[in-house]
């Protein structure tokens, strides 16, 4: 009995102590919760709502990255049926279970659901989310339309990806003037023609006795900078050309040759329509860095005026730095018909250079692409085949073409001319979960507020901001937006805004980023 009664005694102790422990506790968090309500009520009221747009702004941002996902499939049984299939291998189950124990268990649904699937929670059981309507769209963008900063062409076509039709258009059929959206159509008839993991080789081959040949592929993103620290993908490189044809040479006792540069690959002129322009380097199949005689890596730069040679140069000084001396200066050369290839490097694939063309609206990288689409085609690598060639992948796309001019991969060229209606189409045929090989062109797009071209546009509009995905185009007098968006209902559509005759660069943008925020604010019933 003392034993127990010393026990008891001892229980109720720790008892007292956990309820004091508790308390304690309690009131501390009471403590901070009253500091944080008194320090949010002394922020200035424009700060709070700062921070308030920011948070939906971010959440926003998370729903488009999840309707990103959602549009990747194609999907079965809420996996992609690819990542099915190799599971399948590997574990010679159907796929569909993975678990060693695929007992049932109860799953979630999605977040957003894949596109065109049914969804849970609507009115009356299972539904999709809610169709936009002509009429409702009208009344949000028809006024909008009619804004004084527009010129006097302007044109309109919003789609909706799950049903694949037209939900909005004003004179969508009208060809127009695009600029660099343009580039839209560029990087579907690269991807249809050539495929997203299509790579573009530089080689050096022999090119006779002691002599070498660097011949250009049509890479405009080979560099001859350090590479960069930590980069996931980097490059072609002509430092890391330079050092496997260096250890190529000696393994044949050859320390002193001489050096041609081969740019057979393109025809045609390498100068513009528009002539010398800081927005793009002569077109050319060889150079390093877009000939760029700065450090910049994107936006208007001065330029080398024969990209190839100084890029022959800049190699030439890279095998000398190696222990391989190049006799006299490069010349432009032809490799032989059977070449004998010392080294190659090899560009990143297809997919990243649409990627990047597209949020930096990179002209070079458009041409080059427009010419991998000729190569493709076996159309001459030159513009007047390039343009051949994009009208021949969208033709197959069975896309609308009536009007349209392809005068340049870049849209510098005013000749081009192209369709609200054919804008709209390309991006919907890139987000169609039967064409996954376009899908870069969706990716690629600017984010509202926060990448590429679109990083300095929708400030305040917080509709717009991080829901908005979109290609420019800016000329002298035009001004196109074509995109994505997730409207207020969390369906997808695509849209594409064009207008010509403009007075106020800035203030037609402005009117331009209104209709798509308009669009993402819209359940438009």
């Amino acid at each position: 009995m003392p034993e127990t009664r010393t026990w008891q005694v001892r229980w109720q102790s720790v008892q007292r102590s956990a309820w004091a422990a508790t308390r304690a506790a309690g009131q501390r968090a009471q403590a901070a919760a009253d500091a944080a309500r008194q320090a949010w009520q002394a922020i200035p009221r424009h700060t709070q709502q700062t921070w308030q747009l920011t948070a939906v702004s971010a959440a926003t941002g998370l729903a488009v990255a999840i309707a990103a996902v959602a549009a990747a499939g194609p999907w079965d049984s809420g996996q992609r049926t690819a990542e099915r299939a190799e599971a399948a291998v590997m574990d010679g189950a159907s796929g569909e279970h993975h678990a060693a124990d695929p007992g049932a268990r109860p799953s979630a649904p999605p977040v957003l659901p894949a596109l065109g699937a049914p969804t849970h929670g609507a009115a009356g059981g299972r539904g999709a989310a809610p169709v936009p309507t002509s009429e409702g769209l009208g009344d949000a963008l028809d006024p909008l339309l009619e804004d004084p900063a527009l010129g006097t062409l302007r044109t309109a076509s919003v789609l909706d990806v799950a049903a694949g039709r037209e939900v909005y258009g004003a004179g969508q059929t009208k060809a127009a003037t695009p600029a660099s959206t343009v580039k839209i159509a560029t990087a579907v008839a690269a991807l249809a023609t050539r495929g997203p993991d299509h790579r573009i080789d530089t080689t050096v081959v022999m090119g006779g006795r002691n002599r070498i040949v660097l011949v250009g592929g049509g890479d405009p993103t080979l560099t001859a900078r350090a590479p960069r620290q930590n980069a996931a993908d980097q490059p072609a490189n002509l430092r890391t050309l330079a050092d496997a044809t260096a250890r190529a040479l000696q393994r044949r006792h050859l320390t002193k040759i001489s050096l041609g540069y081969d740019t057979s690959a393109y025809s045609g002129p390498v100068e513009h329509p528009i002539g010398p322009n800081e927005n793009l380097a002569p077109v050319t199949a060889l150079m390093a860095d877009e000939a760029r005689l700065d450090d910049s890596e994107h936006g208007p730069a001065p330029r080398e005026a024969d990209p190839a040679e100084a890029a022959a140069r800049t190699f030439a000084d890279l095998l000398h730095q190696r222990g391989i001396s190049v006799d006299g200066e490069p010349s432009a050369a032809k490799a032989p018909a059977r070449p004998d290839r010392l080294a190659a490097v090899h560009s990143l694939p297809l997919s990243a250079l649409v990627e990047r063309m597209l949020t930096y609206s990179d002209n070079d990288i458009a041409e080059a692409l427009a010419r991998q689409a000729a190569i493709g085609s076996r159309q001459p690598a030159s513009f007047a085949g390039a343009g051949k060639a994009v009208r021949t992948a969208l033709a197959r796309l069975r896309l609308p073409l009536s009007g349209a001019v392809f005068a340049d991969g870049s849209g510098l060229d005013r000749a081009d001319r192209v369709s609200a209606g054919l804008l709209s189409r390309l991006l919907l045929a890139a987000s169609a979960p039967d064409h996954s090989a376009l899908r870069p062109v969706v990716t690629g797009l600017p984010v509202a507020a926060f990448t590429g071209t679109l990083s300095n546009r929708y400030a305040g509009q917080s509709a717009g901001a991080g829901a908005v995905r979109a290609k420019t185009g800016t000329l002298t007098g035009v001004n196109t937006l074509a995109g994505t968006v997730v409207d207020a209902d969390g369906r997808l559509l695509v849209f594409a805004f064009m207008t010509t005759g403009t007075t106020d660069a800035q203030g037609a943008q402005r009117a331009l980023d209104n209709l798509a925020s308009a669009v993402a604010n819209c359940g438009c019933r």
